[in-house]
């Protein structure tokens, strides 16, 4: 199986028993995950212990075990994590924490996005943009924002699968292309 498909599979586990005890549990397991996801990022020496052979599966248990008393993941928690160990799933944590935060902004209706522009927003002109965003969409909205200087100027909008490309070196790419074909 692919990476993918685990990730995906446990995801839906564990977010299927999270669901069946509540929205708390589903909240408090996803932030569980995506800290247990930073961590993995965050020391790559950890990732490597995590998928390495040579680290037998109660030295990986017992690393897993500190993390997660770091994190205060419930019982249920440890025990998903202890079960991906015995299975040597534990290389797919981060894949799985994406997954489920996917489902959980899902479930909760929120709309994930990224707003690059040429220049950095001040938080008020940020909270303008958001708030009008809002209010198009009628759905909740968690935005990033970047800057990138090789857009020139105006705006790219990614959320979910959907690209709205609004900066300058877009439509300087477009009258190019005009130019081209002698339009």
């Amino acid at each position: 199986m692919t990476g993918a498909v685990v990730a995906r599979r446990y995801a839906n586990a564990i977010f299927a028993l999270g669901r069946k005890e509540g929205d708390k549990a589903l909240t408090r397991r996803g932030t569980c995950l995506a800290a247990l996801g930073e961590m993995i990022d965050g020391v790559p020496e950890l990732a490597m212990a995590l998928k390495s052979p040579v680290v037998s599966v109660e030295e990986k248990k017992a690393v897993m075990g500190k993390l997660l008393a770091g994190v205060k993941a419930d019982d249920v928690m440890r025990n998903f994590c202890f079960l991906l160990a015995d299975k040597d799933r534990l290389p797919f944590l981060r894949e799985i924490a994406a997954c489920y935060g996917r489902l959980l902004d899902a479930a909760k209706g929120v709309v994930r996005g990224r707003i690059t522009t040429a220049v950095q927003l001040s938080s008020e002109k940020q909270a303008a943009v958001k708030a009008e965003l809002v209010k198009k969409s009628g759905k909740a909205i968690e935005l990033t924002f970047a800057v990138d200087k090789d857009i020139l100027g105006g705006v790219v909008l990614s959320m979910g699968d959907r690209v709205l490309d609004a900066s300058l070196r877009a439509q300087l790419g477009i009258l190019r292309d005009t130019f081209k074909r002698g339009e």
